[in-house]
């Protein structure tokens, strides 16, 4: 659970979605150790789903990178901040 706690909250910086991976293998087996001695059920619940939603923000965050690059790729030699900043504008309003 604490993984999973731990990868929810680094998932913006992509080390969550490692963690997440971690957590979310043991986890299962913390659910199938559970289930043999019948303690320790929803601990193990919910890291799993901790684990899976560290992965899908990683997953969201990587994507959303991706799009933001490829969508103001031609801002990236800009003189000044300034003409950064309306570079992107322009280009994530579609003009």
């Amino acid at each position: 659970m604490v993984l999973g706690i731990v990868s929810l909250m680094t998932s913006i910086v992509f080390v969550g979605g490692a963690l997440g991976v971690i957590g979310l293998i043991l986890g299962v087996v913390a659910m199938r150790t559970a289930k043999r001695t019948g303690v320790g059920r929803g601990l193990s619940l919910t890291g799993v789903v901790m684990s899976f939603l560290a992965i899908a923000v990683s997953v969201l965050v990587a994507f959303f990178m991706v799009w933001y690059a490829n969508k103001t790729q031609e801002c990236y030699r800009p003189d000044s901040l300034q003409q950064y900043t309306q570079c992107v504008r322009q280009h994530l309003a579609g003009n």
